[in-house]
């Protein structure tokens, strides 16, 4: 880790302990206990999927192993119950000894009996995690009002949480770098994704999600999932959906390219261009779901620009031509996870705050706070589905479809930042990595 980012961890895991403390109070038990999880079978094999370490572990823990626990009472140390098995046939995990582990009562389990067993009975213990046998009568599994008020709570980072999502963008807009390299070199998906792993210095399992790597007409599915492993014919265009890891933080950076000049190009820019003043908006006090309508006025502009859509913007967004093109969310919190938890929360107690009418999609609603970290990311796709249904509505004579048909072959674009809401103004971290990248 890094000594910056260090030095930070001590302040955040006191504040982690306050508000887990209030948390315990407020919903009547004594203590939390987090498990790291494990990496389940695979059905009818005895081959592991890949190992994901629970998100409310990683917010205490920096290190993802399977198997341990970690014990907060409040008033006491955090018990770290690190479990580290004799093995032959694998590798055993190396005992934490990075300066973080000075906030911990760190304890060694050779299995999972000996971690429970290290656990203090006559507790009222509230358990995060998968529910497992063995605690069946001494924890309460996920009980769902102290769930909500962690997951409220997760919204606000720390500054250690912010710099390690400041850390994963560096990684991220790195990687970012060495793929358009790969692509504007005629390589394949797959060479790209590649070429994407070793410039982030990560396996593909250890990335915070799958990436999408989508050449020409692929970009125009929004969670792209192949890697086609031959290169295409022409390069048109270019779409990468990825991100990289820094210590159980995970950034969310996506960028597209225009193989040359023209009308696509004008597009990327016209889409970066929006996707700044939409930043730029992301201040202490702001609702988010006003960034996602103001992006729908952003974006019907850059469609009148590029000659995609007839009539003025304000006829673009009623009529829900702007939905054609432009279908998702603005975009969604970001931390621990992708999608980081409590996204449509209006306060600890778990109510909903509403989308939008007609935005179905729209993973956050809250008004954001000092310390949310959000993505950005506004996108135009011409996606067959979407555009065969204006065509046959009343917004069939809102759309030029000459030029659409003239761009349905460079798929889409989508420009993607993620930014900190802060009283002195946004910090963008992806445009910071990217420009010492």
């Amino acid at each position: 880790m890094d000594t910056t980012v260090q030095a930070l961890f001590p302040a955040h895991l006191a504040a982690i302990m306050d508000r887990t403390a209030r948390a315990l109070e407020a919903t009547g038990f004594d203590g939390l206990v987090i498990a790291s999880g494990e990496a389940p079978l695979q059905f009818a094999d005895d081959q592991p999927y890949p190992f994901k370490s629970s998100p409310g572990y990683k917010l205490w823990v920096p290190e993802a192993t399977p198997g341990c626990l970690l014990v907060f009472e409040p008033g006491c140390q955090p018990l770290l119950l690190f479990r580290q098995e004799v093995d032959y046939w694998h590798m055993p995990p190396r005992e934490p000894d990075g300066a973080w582990t000075s906030g911990f009562d760190l304890r060694i389990a050779r299995n999972a009996a000996e971690a429970c067993d290290a656990v203090p009975r006559g507790r009222r213990w509230a358990f995060l995690g998968t529910p497992e046998p063995a605690w069946q009568g001494r924890a309460e599994p996920n009980p769902p009002d102290l769930v909500a008020r962690l997951d409220y709570q997760r919204a606000a980072k720390t500054p250690y949480e912010v710099e390690c999502l400041a850390k994963a963008s560096e990684l991220g807009a790195k990687a970012h770098r060495a793929a358009e390299r790969a692509w504007r070199g005629g390589a394949s998906e797959f060479d790209i994704h590649l070429e994407y792993c070793r410039a982030a210095r990560a396996r593909e399992q250890e990335l915070p999600y799958n990436s999408i790597v989508a050449c020409n007409d692929h970009g125009s599915v929004l969670h792209y999932q192949h890697l086609d492993p031959m290169p295409p014919a022409e390069h048109r265009s270019f779409l990468i959906d990825a991100g990289a890891p820094y210590a159980g933080y995970g950034s969310d950076i996506t960028r597209s390219y225009a193989a040359t000049t023209g009308r696509f190009a004008d597009l990327v820019a016209g889409v970066d261009a929006a996707q700044l003043r939409l930043a730029a908006m992301v201040v202490p006090g702001r609702d988010y779901r006003d960034i996602h309508l103001e992006a729908h006025r952003l974006l019907a502009g850059v469609l009148a620009d590029c000659g995609l859509i007839k009539g003025g913007v304000g006829d673009a967004v009623e009529s829900g031509v702007t939905r054609v093109f432009f279908p998702h969310g603005i975009g969604h919190l970001l931390g621990l996870q992708v999608h980081d938890v409590g996204g449509l929360m209006g306060d600890a107690s778990g109510t909903e705050r509403s989308r939008p009418e007609g935005h179905p999609f729209l993973r956050l609603t809250r008004e954001l706070g000092p310390g949310f970290v959000v993505t950005i990311e506004p996108g135009i796709y011409f996606i067959d589905l979407l555009l065969e249904e204006a065509r046959a509505d009343h917004r069939r004579s809102l759309i030029d479809w000459d030029c659409v048909d003239s761009l349905r072959g460079y798929g889409g674009v989508r420009i993607e930042d993620n930014v900190v809401a802060q009283s002195e103004g946004p910090r963008n971290l992806t445009r910071e990595a990217f420009g010492r990248s």
